[in-house]
């Protein structure tokens, strides 16, 4: 059997010793030491035969069961001086020792000013360094860090602030029209008249702390550099005495989310929950401290701060900061740092593709990565691989309550399986599929809820526990509300939102499902595809389709724009020209001109064999040319497609 340390050493993710040993000059003694260190927290007992479990095993353990501010130093500890984040459009690049030094100042400051463990705080930024510092900052003093959108307004700012019992709110000045500091002025106007601190508002009893993350003075507000300064007045052994007060199991982060119900929830998202989760996100990309990560999605969301910020502290990567998306700044980041990792959704991955200056870039360097968000065309998925050398990049599924991975691709796992499914399960969670009317476990093939049971289900759902009683069975298992299936190799597929499912005449029809074949159509960028209300069928499939560059010819007219397609599955034996007849009803409207629009209906044999239902499609004209079209009685706006 294997020593501990031995164990430790054979896992490039978690020690690459080489690496150590080549830039930081340590002696063999040195390494040793904190081999044994790392061996403390880091290995997988071994089984009553002596086996040790690998990752995939489903009794492979916990990454760790420490804060997040406590991993950090203990990854500090390994390596002070290899790079923990770096911007490269502003030159900015702290080790981890200077980030860990800097977090804990801004922590010592925010006790300061009265922060303490189990308050609330808010983050309302775009991807600024120190967004990563206050996460940091938060954790080794307990305060739950409240996650906002940026393109938030004031009315959701004003939701959030309520319902979330915030004490402190970080902003910046603005992002793009949006006025934060203006947003601030108009729902709290005694931070122009009262001693910061110490805010006394009706409308907001529990906001004390109004704080400005840069280095600006504004009446009301502290300003980083001000709270790094404050910090210098508390002890290093008060912090260390608030660490101990709280444990991983306690809350750390907050993240709302779309409402689905009237109105947003606050998920409560433990230590423990997204740590674990980050490791495990990180393990199956194969990460390693060599690795440097390009982060161009959004900290706010669990993408960025859980697959991207996590999956990097538990591998001791690097961040190569993205402060707002913008597909050249992310080329020039990778070849610039010569990432290793980028993540991104499709679109992102399409906006870099099909750069003008695409070329001019060296992508030699990358290796991996996540795609998540939408399902990924298999060309896209094709061009990423061959074009972006992303070999091993891998897909990921969840949902912010349940930290939010529980399933994903492995680095190893084909093309098909990284365009068709969203991986395995992650070892340490439970995953079924049950039927949503009678709640049997589903057979391989056998749609039915995608569910999950452990160590990542949150804690709840803010002050809302009918909610998350909802949520989350008597079992355990959080139901995720998205339809899915599992195959015999234990691969699983999303086919949709329950809430989405078409019902038309008693079939039940997945429009994800629709919208994967409708994307292996040539010229097909995008399609989104939703049920309208019929008299006959209760409800008829209808789906809206985005070309491609070099496709306008798909459309009757030639236009440029948009093409609305509407497409019905049918298993009536109904002829293409008795369902054209019947499509005119909602597709021959009248255009700006008076004229009504063409339509060809046909049926697809491709389709109709794939979906084993007759599929007939009807084209019909733009007609006018405008940029918003009517189709059934509502408006779609082409942007949003």
């Amino acid at each position: 059997m294997l020593t501990m340390t031995e164990i430790i050493q054979e896992s490039p993710a978690y020690m690459a010793t080489d690496h150590l040993i080549t830039e930081n000059g340590w002696t063999q003694e040195e390494i040793d030491f904190r081999l044994e260190r790392a061996a403390e927290i880091m290995q997988p007992s071994a089984r009553e035969d002596g086996s040790v479990p690998v990752f995939g095993d489903q009794d492979y353990p916990l990454l760790s069961e420490m804060t997040l501010g406590d991993y950090l130093r203990f990854q500090t500890e390994i390596d002070p001086d290899h790079e923990f984040m770096v911007y490269p459009d502003r030159d900015l690049r702290w080790t981890y020792a200077e980030f860990n030094e800097r977090s804990d100042l801004l922590a010592r400051g925010m006790l300061y000013i009265g922060m303490r463990p189990g308050d609330h705080l808010g983050v309302w930024a775009r991807n600024i360094p120190d967004w990563v510092t206050f996460m940091y900052a938060c954790a080794k003093i307990g305060v739950v860090m409240v996650t906002m959108n940026p393109v938030f307004k004031s009315n959701e700012l004003d939701y959030v602030l309520k319902q979330s019992d915030m004490k402190a709110l970080c902003i910046i000045d603005q992002y793009r029209d949006i006025d934060y500091k203006g947003i601030i002025r108009d729902l709290v106007p005694e931070s122009l008249t009262q001693q910061r601190g110490y805010l006394n508002t009706e409308e907001y009893p529990f906001l004390k702390n109004l704080i400005y993350m840069g280095p600006e003075k504004h009446r009301g507000f502290y300003s980083v550099p001000e709270l790094l300064l404050l910090g210098e007045y508390v002890d290093a052994e008060e912090l260390d005495k608030v660490t101990r007060s709280f444990d991983n199991n306690d809350c750390c982060m907050m993240q709302y989310t779309s409402g689905t119900t009237g109105f947003p929830k606050g998920v409560m998202l433990t230590h423990r929950n997204i740590l674990n989760d980050g490791f495990f996100i990180g393990e199956g990309m194969k990460l390693t401290p060599n690795d440097r990560v390009c982060l161009p999605v959004p900290y706010f969301h669990c993408f960025g701060c859980v697959l991207g910020i996590m999956a990097i502290l538990t591998h001791r990567c690097t961040i190569v900061g993205i402060e707002d998306f913008d597909a050249e700044m992310v080329l020039r980041a990778i070849d610039r740092e010569k990432a290793t990792a980028v993540y991104g959704v499709p679109t992102m991955y399409i906006a870099e593709l099909n750069h003008p200056d695409f070329d001019k870039y060296d992508m030699s360097s990358l290796r991996t990565g996540i795609m998540a968000g939408s399902p990924c065309p298999p060309a896209t998925m094709q061009e990423v691989i061959d074009k972006m050398n992303m070999r091993d990049i891998t897909i990921c599924y969840g949902l912010t309550e349940t930290s939010p991975v529980f399933t994903q691709t492995s680095a190893d796992d084909d093309i098909e399986h990284k365009c068709e499914t969203v991986g395995r399960a992650h070892p340490p969670v439970e995953v079924r599929v049950l039927d949503v009317n009678d709640g049997h476990i589903c057979g391989p093939g056998e749609h039915g809820e995608l569910c999950c049971k452990g160590y990542n289900v949150m804690k709840g759902y803010y002050k809302m526990p009918e909610e998350t009683a909802k949520a989350i069975d008597e079992e355990g298992y959080l139901h995720s509300g998205d339809m899915g299936t599992i195959d015999e190799e234990g691969y699983f597929r999303v086919t949709g939102r329950i809430k989405d499912m078409i019902i038309r005449g008693g079939e039940n029809i997945y429009p994800l499902e629709v919208e994967n074949f409708l994307l292996t159509m040539p010229g097909v960028l995008d399609a989104q595809v939703v049920g309208c209300p019929d008299e006959k069928y209760g409800e008829v499939v209808t789906a809206f389709i985005r070309t491609r560059e070099g496709y306008e010819d798909m459309t009757q007219d030639g236009s440029v724009l948009v093409v609305d397609m509407a497409f019905q599955s049918l298993r009536t034996n109904e002829t293409a020209e008795e369902y054209a007849e019947y499509a005119a009803q909602f597709a021959a409207l009248d255009t700006d001109e008076g004229e009504p629009r063409d339509v060809t209906c046909f049926q697809d044999e491709d389709y109709t064999q794939n979906l084993s239902y007759p599929v007939y499609i009807v084209w019909y004209t733009t007609g006018s040319g405008e940029d918003q079209r009517e189709w059934m009685g509502f408006t779609v706006d082409t942007d949003d497609y």
